[in-house]
């Protein structure tokens, strides 16, 4: 993933309703956020940086706790550069995107 794009992901992100920061988030800039920073974090400024594991695990706490869900994860959906959403309850979703980064997105997207 470029720059650019972590950047745009990162973007989407922090503009979604369902996205809290969390300790041990990263942004594009290169830090770390912990409790003693959170309450300064800013949606319009601070952009978590996707590429870094902590910021995906984030991520994916996130779109858990948003669609009620501890088993949902990324899988394969429909060739080699599709990856999906598996929900427990409606199995793999038309919520998807090219990488892991993006299909998680866009499922936390569709709960905004």
């Amino acid at each position: 993933m470029t720059e650019e794009e972590a950047t745009a992901l990162g973007k989407r992100l922090a503009a979604c309703r369902h996205f809290r920061p969390m300790p041990g988030l990263k942004d594009t800039q290169g830090r770390t956020w912990d409790d003693s920073l959170l309450w300064r974090w800013n949606p319009e400024v601070d952009v978590p940086d996707l590429r870094q594991p902590a910021s995906m695990g984030i991520l994916l706490a996130c779109v858990r706790e948003a669609w009620g869900d501890p088993t949902l994860h990324v899988v394969c959906a429909g060739g080699s550069v599709e990856l999906g959403v598996w929900h427990a309850r409606w199995g793999t979703s038309s919520r998807r995107g090219a990488t892991e980064a993006e299909a998680l997105l866009v499922a936390l997207e569709a709960k905004s």
